[in-house]
C-alpha cells in the first residue's frame, strides 16, 4: 500500500487540507514543470514546431493508459467539462420529445449544455432527485436512476461520483442500460478520474469528461475528453482549429487550407491547445499519478477515511453506506440542532479545510494526507458537537 507523500507537495505542516475535491495542489515536480514551461515562453526562439503537437500527444496518451483505452486519438483536449459536454450535446440525435436524464444537484458544468440542448431540439430534462437520507440512500438512488432510463431517452448524463455528497454511481448498470435503449451515455469523471478506478473498455461510454485540476492534480483550463466511435462519428467540432486538420505539423503549407480533419477525436481539441505553460504541468501530473497507481490511491484514501467515518456516526453525522460512498469523497449529514456557524468555527480553529456542498459537509482526503489531519477533523466535529 502507498504511504503518506505529503513530501511531494508544498502544504504547510499546520495545515490540514482535506478538499482535494474543491481543487487539487500542485506537486513540487509540477511546480518545477510549470516554471520550466514559464522559461519556454520568454524564450519563444526555443519553441520549435514539434512541440506544437509532442507534449499534446504525450497528454492524451497518459490520459488514455490512465482510464485504460488503447485509444490516445480518442482523447480531445478540452479546457473545461462544460466545453466537452458542449461538443456531446452538439452529437445528439434529433430525437424531438425525448428526455435526457440527469440527477438531482449535479455540478452545473453537467446540467446547463444538456437544458440549451433540451431547448434547441426539442427535448426535456428528467431530473433523478435523491431519496430522503436512509440507510440505503446510494442504492435506492441508483434504483430511481436506472428506472428513468427508457424507450423515451436520449441521453444519460451522470458523475461516477456526485460532486456534493460522493453518492457512488453504478456505471456499468447505467450503460448497459443505455445501450438497450439506444441512449448516449455520458460521465463526468471530473471528482473521481485520478483517485478511483475507471475502465472506459469496461464501462464502455460515449463519452467521459474530466477536468483536471481536482484529482487530476493538473491545472485550471485543461481537461480531456474521451469520445466513443458514435459520438467520433456525429458530433461536431465546437471550433474549427488549425491544429485538428490534416498536415497542419507543415507550418509552410498552412495557407494549403484542408477542409479534412486529423483522424479520431483530435478535432475536437480546443484552439490553442499546445499551452507551453499549462501542458507541462498536465503532463507531470498524469505521470505520477500512474507511477503510484489509481487503485493503490483509492485503498489509500479507503484506509484512512474508514475509521473516521465510524467514529463521524458516533457522533451523530450521517454517512452513506461503504457499497455506495467513494473513500477519497464522502459527505456528512449534520446531526439534527447542529449549527453550521458552529462547525465553522472550530474548522477553521484547527486550520482544516473541506466544503459545504448542498446539504452535505463533504470531505475529500488524497495521498497527501494522514490520520492527524483525520484526527483534526474529528476534534472539530466533537467540539461542535459538545458546544
Amino acid at each position: 500500500m502507498l504511504t503518506c507523500k505529503r513530501d511531494f507537495f508544498s502544504l504547510p505542516e499546520d495545515v490540514h487540507y482535506l478538499n482535494a475535491a474543491y481543487m487539487g495542489p500542485l506537486s513540487r515536480a509540477s511546480q518545477e514543470a510549470a516554471q520550466r514551461g514559464i522559461r519556454r515562453k520568454a524564450l519563444p526562439y526555443t519553441v520549435e514546431t514539434p512541440d506544437f503537437f509532442e507534449e499534446s500527444d504525450e497528454a492524451r496518451r497518459l490520459f488514455a493508459q490512465l482510464i485504460n483505452s488503447g485509444e490516445p486519438e480518442a482523447v480531445a483536449l478540452v479546457p473545461s467539462v462544460s466545453y466537452g459536454m458542449g461538443i456531446v450535446a452538439r452529437g445528439l440525435p434529433e430525437r424531438r420529445g425525448q428526455s435526457i436524464v440527469v440527477v438531482a444537484e449535479e455540478f452545473p458544468s453537467n446540467v446547463y449544455p444538456w437544458r440549451a440542448a433540451a431547448r434547441e431540439g426539442g427535448l426535456h430534462i428528467r431530473t433523478v432527485t435523491a431519496p430522503a437520507a436512509v440507510p440505503n440512500r446510494g442504492e435506492e438512488w441508483n434504483h430511481a436512476l436506472l428506472e428513468s432510463i427508457d424507450g423515451d431517452t436520449a441521453c444519460v448524463a451522470v458523475a461516477q461520483v456526485h460532486w456534493a455528497d460522493g453518492t457512488l454511481f453504478d456505471l456499468e448498470r447505467i450503460g448497459r442500460r443505455c445501450r438497450e435503449v439506444g441512449a448516449l451515455f455520458v460521465v463526468d469523471g471530473t471528482q473521481s478520474v485520478g483517485a478511483m478506478p475507471f475502465d472506459v473498455e469496461r464501462i464502455r461510454p460515449d463519452a467521459l469528461v474530466v477536468a483536471s485540476y481536482k484529482w487530476l492534480l493538473g491545472p485550471y483550463s485543461l481537461g480531456f475528453a474521451y469520445l466513443g466511435p458514435r459520438l467520433q462519428r456525429d458530433a461536431q467540432p465546437l471550433e474549427e482549429t488549425w491544429l485538428g486538420r490534416v498536415g497542419s505539423d507543415d507550418f509552410a503549407g498552412l495557407v494549403r487550407y484542408r477542409d479534412e480533419y486529423q483522424a479520431g477525436a483530435i478535432r475536437f481539441d480546443m484552439g490553442e491547445r499546445s499551452n507551453f505553460l499549462l501542458m507541462p504541468i498536465v503532463v507531470t501530473a498524469l505521470r505520477q499519478l500512474l507511477e503510484w497507481g489509481v487503485e493503490e490511491i483509492q485503498a489509500y484514501c479507503r484506509a484512512l477515511s474508514s475509521p473516521f467515518v465510524e467514529a463521524a456516526r458516533e457522533l451523530g453525522f450521517g454517512v452513506e453506506l461503504e457499497p455506495w460512498r467513494a473513500s477519497h469523497l464522502f459527505g456528512l449529514r449534520l446531526p439534527a440542532g447542529l449549527e453550521v456557524a458552529r462547525l465553522q468555527e472550530e474548522l477553521k480553529a484547527r486550520a482544516v479545510y473541506v466544503s459545504r456542498r448542498g446539504s452535505a459537509l463533504r470531505v475529500s482526503p488524497h495521498v497527501y494526507n494522514d490520520k492527524h489531519d483525520l484526527t483534526a477533523l474529528r476534534e472539530a466535529l466533537q467540539a461542535a458537537v459538545a458546544g
